[in-house]
């Protein structure tokens, strides 16, 4: 398999193993020195805001931590299309931009609607293992997307 598919698989299996709520799969698709960011602009306060941020280590906690919370379990769809891809450091690590669309299908009466819209930006590491997720910043263009949902896109 070329690098360029193996890249684009991995995109959409990050989205398939949050879809289906794999977080141990998620993570073994991640580099040990993975870093995760959700960040948006905000036109009112004219900056950037950092809503979650966290390493490898974190995000472990994190899905360790979510039976813990009060979540709406309502059903999370990620549809990724992957832009470009270009390769760095003599191939070692390519840097991803894919287009992000959520969908929320709501548990009592089945309605689904678009919940977020942003760009992914994806540093993928190529080592001999395969690919592996070494960093993501999920860039949201949507900043409205009320409380209970504690799992990251």
């Amino acid at each position: 398999m070329d690098s360029r598919t193996e890249i684009t698989e991995l995109i959409y299996k990050t989205c398939l193993r949050m879809d289906a709520k794999d977080f141990d799969g998620y993570l073994a698709l991640c580099d040990p020195a993975f870093h995760y960011a959700i960040t948006a602009f905000s036109p009112e306060i004219r900056k950037s805001m950092t809503w979650l941020e966290h390493d490898h280590a974190g995000m472990v906690t994190l899905f360790g931590n979510l039976p813990k919370h009060n979540s709406d379990h309502s059903l999370l769809s990620r549809h990724a299309t992957v832009y470009t891809i270009e390769e760095l450091n003599g191939g070692e690590t390519a840097k991803v931009t894919s287009a992000l669309q959520v969908f929320r299908t709501t548990l009592d009466g089945g309605a689904t609607e678009l919940f977020a819209v942003g760009k992914m930006t994806d540093t993928v590491r190529l080592s001999a293992v395969g690919a592996r997720l070494l960093d993501r910043n999920i860039h949201l263009e949507t900043r409205m997307i009320g409380f209970g949902f504690h799992i990251p896109f």
